[in-house]
């Protein structure tokens, strides 16, 4: 039974966030059959069940191993006679090349593939397109660039698989290419040697939910398995590969690219974030000394700190400076990339502010936020930087948001190059898609909650129109409202460090399609409010009928209802219901819970 089609008890119908709370009803049996199979708390076992985690899975999800949760590569359609043609391919010493795409993903299954193919004595060269001067996608001039270099076969990551005319001019010029992705797919492929993509309309892996670099490193599996089978590494000498070396690459990529944290990418992103310092990459590790982070990652550290800066490069002419960082290991090289996309980081981050305001302001003057899908654009905006802008009028708006911007492509002609971010029920790439085949868009693809196009200029309004109707479409059929779903209902006597552990430790990772829980206290009072930082609130939480107190953070809620309510303490308040996520603070070496509050609503 899928989760909406599970009964739901409203808890709260109006918060301070105008948000519906639902509790799913879960099996009360099945909650103390986990509760005592598995000895975990009972808010532990009501979330596995609302999640849906089978009872006979709950052990492979709460600990999830190489050896019982890997998956077979071989079951990604064609990926069989593409690994046998590599193995022999890299038997007969030929030239190969990587082409990536800008973003995190194209970065690290770059560099998965740089060093796999490195450690069977093959040296790739990786050519990161420059997103500015050559837009979205493979282009031709690229392809021909790596053929005059010399290669033979070209691998392209994360990108290639709707680029039909792209990949035959390519293949035309005597390059066989290997396409690894994960983008939506056409009922045509293109005309190419390979291509692995568990998205292709005859894939019956069950792996759609990887994100590039999870294909690229199962692709580096199946073809070191060849490899070992044939002898190479025997008859050559040489040491087989540790591939699990290379799964705190594989966890921040998919982390990064927002692809559900089910299944396998759990199992990549559990075991990757969790890898020995001694044999964690090299220029994650000077990443993280520049970011000021600390090891072990957690999924934020990897979306939210490391992420940002290595598609900084990207956005400001230095495209493959992140690729490069991961497929590096001298520390003194990787800590000179670290400091220089820590440096791009800082000026994207004010041009992206700019561009944010400008985009706001346009929104409101225009009336846009009351379309289906917000779209703007402008010529003075940063190509690299569309993305980010729309995913904050996605997050300012609740709705699809999609940003324009223009640059010459390399034959000097104008060409608008958009971003779009979505919403839940609304396919984002879907909608790009068909307005290519309408003849729209010069190219376009992505996937759910994410994706990219080229716009002849002279389009734009015809797809603005053409994408708002689509998108509107799509809403017709798919609950909008605003509605939160709670994990569990908590007591602040029953909240410590220990329960968080287990929490973050054994429920997680946390990411998309598996989101940090949402846990209620009911009827607290809230004391001791004040502002910190301009924009958040500190206040402390404790039960209405007495008890410990509990520390909790509303980030930037000043100014918004939920803020006013929280400051209002002292004044008579009433008791609150208060929804948020539980996490552990540490300052000066000591630990305690505490919770960041998202919602809340006056208990009645």
């Amino acid at each position: 039974m899928s989760e909406n089609n599970i009964p739901h008890k409203v808890i709260v119908k109006a918060s301070l966030n105008k948000a519906r709370w639902v509790m799913p009803e879960v099996p009360l049996d099945d909650v103390e059959y986990m509760m005592r199979q598995h000895d975990i708390p009972e808010a532990v076992a009501r979330m596995l069940c609302q999640r849906e985690v089978p009872l006979d899975e709950v052990l492979s999800f709460l600990n999830p191993t190489l050896k019982d949760s890997f998956p077979d590569p071989f079951s990604l359609k064609g990926m069989g006679d593409m690994a046998e043609d590599i193995a022999i391919a890299i038997e007969q010493k030929k030239a190969f090349a990587i082409f990536g795409d800008f973003d995190v993903d194209g970065a690290t299954s770059s560099a998965v593939l740089y060093r796999f193919l490195k450690s069977t004595a093959i040296e790739a060269p990786i050519y990161i397109p420059d997103r500015m001067k050559e837009g979205y996608g493979p282009n031709i001039n690229a392809l021909k660039t790596l053929k005059e270099q010399g290669a033979d076969i070209l691998f392209m990551l994360d990108c290639g698989t709707t680029a039909f005319d792209i990949v035959k001019a390519g293949t035309d010029l005597g390059l066989k290419i290997v396409i690894m992705d994960h983008h939506e797919a056409e009922e045509d492929l293109p005309e190419c040697w390979h291509v692995i993509n568990p998205k292709r309309k005859d894939d019956t892996s069950g792996l759609d939910m990887l994100a590039a670099v999870g294909v690229t490193f199962l692709s580096c599996v199946a073809i070191n398995n060849r490899l070992r089978d044939r002898g190479y590494y025997k008859n050559n000498g040489i040491k087989e590969p540790d591939l699990k070396g290379l799964m705190d690459v594989v966890a921040l990529g998919t982390v990064c690219d927002m692809v559900p944290l089910k299944k396998a990418n759990r199992l990549f992103v559990r075991n990757g974030l969790n890898m020995p310092p001694d044999i964690t990459n090299t220029g994650i590790k000077e990443l993280v000394k520049v970011s000021g982070i600390s090891m072990p990652l957690s999924t934020y550290d990897c979306g939210f700190v490391l992420g940002p800066r290595i598609n900084a490069g990207s956005r400001v002419h230095k495209a493959d400076l992140g690729a490069k960082l991961l497929s590096y290991d001298e520390p003194e090289n990787c800590n000179t990339i670290a400091w220089t996309l820590n440096d791009c980081n800082d000026k994207r981050k004010s041009i992206q502010q700019q561009m944010e305001l400008e985009a706001i302001k346009m929104v409101e003057e225009q009336g846009l936020e009351n379309n289906a899908l917000i779209m703007v654009g402008h010529e003075d905006w940063h190509p690299g930087l569309s993305g980010l802008v729309a995913g904050r009028l996605k997050e300012k708006y609740n709705k699809p948001a999609c940003v324009v911007t223009y640059a010459y492509d390399l034959s000097g002609n104008k060409e608008g190059r958009g971003s779009g971010r979505s919403v839940s029920g609304v396919h984002i790439a879907r909608s790009f898609m068909e307005a290519r085949a309408e003849g729209l868009l010069e190219k376009g693809g992505g996937h759910a909650m994410a994706g990219g196009f080229t716009v002849l200029p002279d389009k734009v309004e015809d797809l603005h129109r053409f994408l708002n109707d689509h998108v509107m479409r799509q809403m017709q059929n798919t609950d909008m409202n605003v509605e939160t779903t709670i994990d569990g209902v908590l007591t602040i006597a029953g909240v410590n460090v220990d329960f968080v552990k287990i929490i973050q430790e054994q429920v997680g990772p946390f990411g998309q399609d598996h989101p940090e829980p949402v846990f209620m206290f009911q009827n607290v009072s809230i004391g001791k409010a004040d502002i910190l930082g301009g924009s958040h609130i500190r206040v402390m939480l404790k039960e209405w009928e007495g008890g410990g107190w509990l520390k909790a953070m509303s980030f930037r809620s000043v100014g918004t209802p939920l803020g006013d309510e929280l400051l209002k303490q002292g004044n008579n308040v009433p008791r609150f219901h208060v929804l948020g996520h539980i996490k552990i603070n540490e300052w000066q070496g000591r630990k305690s819970a505490e919770m960041h509050i998202v919602d809340a609503a006056p208990a009645s």
